[in-house]
């Protein structure tokens, strides 16, 4: 069998009795139209290797291995192995199905076992319950991909896209856009998903600037936003109060009654370096 064989999604769910489970918030893309256009989005083809995290019933799978990426599929829930087994056998040695969860596993090991001297993507419609937690470990810890394509909610999207001065503009895009050029390149109505969620979603795009901060400015900049934006609302010097407030304004050359929202990415990193040299 080859993967122009398989059956149609919904059929493959029938057959094994597979439906959502809301307790890892799940929602399936089963429109092989979409799920090729994300593919073709993502970048990913020959030769790449992708992680997808949450496959669940294999449609973004079968538009990534289309393309001829190899994949390594990342998931937790054991009822759906037996599906992507048939999708791997299909492939021609091209899909490693890993059960695992993907916030605990060593994405550069995985790499290097199953896709050894590929460039790597992370390509995946993500878990909700889990999609900002993944994309901190993915953008903060120590796997470096050469770009990522990630399903959001809209909401969720938003504040990592969200430019100064936005409404949904707050930490999470500048940690983002610190690290990345970002951006959402397509949008999904919630009636594209099986079941349809109670919000839109939307993929947005990742890829990691030229030149990475180090790690103690990364650490730093994770610390003067949850400050900063934990409390919004305040001047600066009074959120950043902890960790010197006018004082660590001035040495980044920021006016201390300045909010968060009004703060650009560049000015966030000044923070975070001023706090480094403050020890």
């Amino acid at each position: 069998m080859s993967l122009t064989d398989l059956p149609p999604l919904r059929e493959s769910l029938e057959a094994y009795g597979l439906v959502a489970n809301k307790g890892f918030g799940q929602h399936f893309l089963l429109d092989l139209n979409i799920t090729r256009k994300i593919a073709r989005l993502s970048g990913a083809g020959e030769p790449t290797a992708v992680i997808e995290v949450g496959p669940g019933p294999g449609g973004l799978t079968r538009a990534l291995l289309e393309t001829g990426a190899r994949v390594i599929a990342v998931e937790k829930d054991a009822r759906f192995l037996p599906l992507l087994q048939v999708i791997a056998d299909a492939a021609g040695g091209r899909l490693s199905v890993i059960h695992a969860d993907a916030l605990a596993v060593d994405e550069a090991a995985l790499v290097a076992e199953h896709a050894a001297g590929l460039p790597a993507r992370i390509v995946a419609n993500l878990p909700y319950n889990v999609s900002t937690p993944l994309l901190i470990k993915w953008l903060t810890g120590p796997f470096r991909p050469q770009a990522m394509a990630l399903m959001f909610q809209k909401e969720v999207a938003d504040r990592i896209a969200a430019g100064v001065g936005d409404e949904a503009y707050g930490r999470l895009a500048v940690i983002s856009q610190a690290l990345c050029e970002a951006s959402i390149v397509m949008a999904l109505p919630a009636r594209a998903f099986t079941p349809p969620p109670k919000v839109d979603s939307a993929v947005v795009s990742l890829v990691p600037r030229p030149e990475r901060p180090r790690d103690a400015l990364i650490a730093a900049l994770e610390r003067v936003t949850a400050a900063a934006f934990g409390q919004r609302r305040k001047m600066l010097r009074s959120s950043l109060k902890a960790l010197g407030g006018t004082d660590l304004c001035n040495a980044a050359g920021l006016e201390p009654d300045r909010r968060a929202e009004t703060v650009p990415v560049e000015g966030f990193l000044g923070l975070a370096e001023a706090l480094i040299a403050r020890g």
